[in-house]
């Protein structure tokens, strides 16, 4: 299997210069000038409104900054607590199958956090990744973990996964999450787990290079 290069952040990152990164890279990933990369990282508080979002989403535009960002998706928060995995993997050697690359994106999460006694989702009709469950307590309804926006350029993938691991949630009542008006956010600290950000940047690298081979 193609070596892909892993890229950690523990700094916080400008959204806009993590984005020109990207593309940058990118374009050397598809003139075979630079190795597949996985980054993990996080931004300052920020919003930002994907290709299909709308400025209704935003309902108060004065607590932080609004980007537009080139990633598929609605809009989204993110902020510190949040750890942020950009995927910039070549698809032209691989399934170019954007959708089971989600889906891979998807349970490689679910299987994360199924480590802590925390059962999530996927749901066809809502990019991201729902727990249902945590501690053996069912919830009445559903939250919202992690966040999944992607851009495909030549069949190599960028942007990625955002994970709430113990980010200020009231940023989330500033805006309808990914669209959605009637769901609610969560985190690990929430739900009562303690996590290092190493811990899920080490695990979850692990099972999703796993899950990868599948493609």
């Amino acid at each position: 299997m193609v070596q892909i290069e892993i890229k950690i952040s523990n700094n916080e990152i400008n959204y806009q210069e993590a984005v020109m990164y990207m593309e940058s890279r990118v374009h050397d990933i598809s003139k075979n000038q630079s190795q597949e990369l996985l980054w993990f990282l996080n931004h300052n508080h920020i919003f930002t409104q994907g290709t299909s979002a709308s400025k209704e989403e935003i309902l108060n535009s004065n607590i932080i900054d609004v980007v537009k960002s080139n990633r598929g998706g609605k809009t989204t928060y993110h902020g510190p607590g949040q750890r942020i995995v950009y995927f910039m993997l070549n698809l032209n050697n691989k399934n170019k199958d954007i959708r089971k690359f989600i889906t891979i994106i998807e349970n490689s999460l679910i299987s994360f956090l199924a480590d802590y006694n925390i059962e999530a989702q996927a749901f066809k009709d809502r990019v991201g990744i729902w727990v249902t469950k945590s501690n053996n307590i069912t919830f009445d309804k559903e939250k919202k973990i992690g966040a999944i926006g992607l851009r495909i350029k030549k069949w190599i993938t960028y942007h990625g996964l955002s994970f709430n691991i113990n980010p200020d949630l009231k940023y989330y009542n500033f805006i309808h999450s990914c669209g959605l008006k009637e769901y609610q956010n969560t985190s690990m600290k929430e739900l009562g787990i303690e996590l290092d950000q190493s811990e899920f940047d080490i695990k979850f690298k692990k099972i999703f290079i796993e899950k990868l081979k599948n493609i």
